[in-house]
């Protein structure tokens, strides 16, 4: 970063009005990861949705930072009929945003929804004869056979199962839905909401914390000490750490590397990891059209595949801050192997890759890279995979534009002369890659699934092998093949694990680790 590039972007703040007085003490301002251009945090995957739907909505059950369920907007459970049926209790109190009672049918209505696009609902679905509201306040799963899974599916973070008025909940799960109302502890801003400018949530005077439990990544009681949150869509990096710096905002969700440098010197600055257990970068590939279609190609780019190269255009060179040698599951993590990646480790070889793409009957056809500008580490991991398709002789449309759109593309089935793409980058959470119930990517469910749309039988086998699984040696087991299946077929490509850092002003205090989480954050 120049120096008049970064002064540049002071002046471009000093206009802004302070936060740190009068009213301004109970409004927070943060420059998110990227712009919000969909509000339906069940149609995407996409971070910036989800963190805009934990705002607005509530689930049924939370996740914990050991992953485990907990009761959010349930009071409780009974299961019965040998695990068969399992009855769920709304606890007091709970309203949506216009003021109407959250309702059993709302939740039945709301889940159904979600169990046609989340991987963990999907399996669920499956395995339910019936999901009815036995009244206002309970609702009934009364399954084929057992799923002791069942609170964790509905605890999921990525594609969570939010509670929206029956009405939305109505709403076809393939089409986004338009309006914004939840009961959650924030209210969106539907009138002051200006995509690429800002998004605005006020205070829930309505919602009602759980009363017991500490607050841990989605469970717990969730406390809200803002009246009002203001999402400052700011692209240009030297500009946002500027604004924090000057105190013009509280909180810089994603800096560059050079700029957490930077930051680190300020004292009135901290600069914390926002998941503890690190990202995944990945490289997924479309397995409905040429080029990769081809699976003997999309093989025959794994050993010219560099994590670190990848890792250190996210983060840079210092290794405490990414890991290599990652496989399918986040390192670390119960489910995390080795076993397979064998073409991802030792030296890397261009020409061998050449060698095999020429083998796997590539001649020169065309493929479209997809991917942003505007969002750090997609656009960071987008850069390494278009260096690297070119050096290995790919015919290839390098198309970039802002995220927004990116995730409006990648939607797109079509083939390439209508728009549709052949590769794209991103990173998940290190909960969305724990386990094979909760993975997008390790889904062979075809147009089911995640954009890249794989068919693998023998991974939606495996997986339900592993939901039924009696114990954690067993799911290991599987999930060691799960590697195996996925990396035969490459469904996606690792591309390594890296710690994301955030910023904000010390003045706060109470960040709940994860993501960007509002609620137990304050003002001290």
């Amino acid at each position: 970063m120049r120096r008049r590039d970064f002064m540049a972007g002071s002046a471009a703040v000093m206009a802004m009005p302070s936060i740190s007085s009068g009213a301004g003490a109970r409004v927070l301002k943060m420059v998110p990861q990227a712009n919000l251009t969909s509000l339906d945090p069940v149609w995407t995957t996409v971070n910036i949705t989800r963190n805009h739907g934990f705002m607005v909505y509530d689930t049924l059950y939370g996740l914990d930072a050991n992953l485990d369920p907990q009761p959010q907007m349930a009071a409780g459970h009974q299961v019965e009929d040998d695990g068969r049926s399992v009855t769920i209790t709304l606890r007091d109190g709970l309203a949506f945003h216009d003021g109407q009672k959250v309702l059993a049918r709302d939740a039945v209505a709301s889940l159904r929804r979600w169990m046609k696009r989340n991987p963990y609902g999907q399996k669920l679905e499956a395995a339910t004869d019936e999901l009815s509201a036995l009244d206002d306040s309970r609702l009934r799963f009364r399954l084929k056979k057992p799923f002791p899974l069942l609170f964790s599916a509905l605890a999921s973070i990525s594609n969570a199962g939010f509670i929206m008025p029956e009405r939305i909940a109505a709403t076809d799960p393939f089409k986004q839905i338009t309006e914004t109302t939840g009961s959650g502890p924030f209210r969106f801003k539907p009138d002051e909401f200006n995509s690429g400018s800002l998004v605005v949530y006020e205070r829930n005077p309505a919602y009602v914390p759980r009363p017991d439990g500490t607050p841990s990544l989605t469970s717990g009681p969730k406390r809200v000490f803002f009246d009002r949150v203001e999402w400052q869509i700011i692209t240009d990096s030297a500009t946002a750490a500027a604004a924090l710096q000057q105190g013009e905002i509280d909180w810089y969700e994603q800096p560059t590397p050079e700029l957490q440098t930077l930051l680190k010197r300020n004292r009135n600055i901290a600069v914390e990891t926002i998941d503890p257990a690190g990202l995944t970068g990945i490289l997924r590939l479309n397995h409905l059209h040429p080029p990769f279609d081809n699976p003997d190609l999309r093989r025959a780019l794994l050993p010219a595949i560099s994590q670190p190269d990848f890792m250190t255009a996210v983060v840079g060179t210092d290794p405490a801050d990414w890991h290599d040698g990652v496989g399918v599951f986040t390192p670390g993590t119960r489910m995390a192997s080795s076993v397979a990646l064998e073409p991802l480790a030792g030296k890397r070889d261009v020409d061998l890759a050449r060698r095999l793409m020429k083998e796997a009957g590539y001649a020169g056809g065309k493929m479209r890279l997809i991917g942003p500008t505007d969002i750090l580490a997609p656009a960071a991991l987008t850069q390494v995979a278009g260096d690297l398709f070119h050096r290995l002789g790919f015919d290839m449309n390098f198309d970039l534009s802002d995220w927004g759109t990116v995730i409006q593309r990648r939607a797109n089935r079509e083939p390439l002369d209508k728009g549709g793409w052949s590769a794209l980058c991103t990173s998940f959470s290190s909960f969305d890659f724990a386990d094979p119930a909760v993975h997008p990517l390790v889904r062979g469910n075809g147009l089911a699934g995640w954009p890249g749309w794989p068919t693998v039988p023998r991974l939606e086998e495996l997986r339900e092998s592993w939901i039924d699984a009696p114990d954690l040696a067993s799911r290991q087991a599987i999930a060691a093949d799960i590697q195996r299946v996925t990396m035969r077929e490459v469904t996606f490509i690792p591309l390594g694990s890296y710690n994301s850092n955030t910023a904000l002003r010390r003045d706060l205090s109470g960040r709940v680790s994860g993501f960007a989480i509002f609620w137990n954050l304050q003002r001290t």
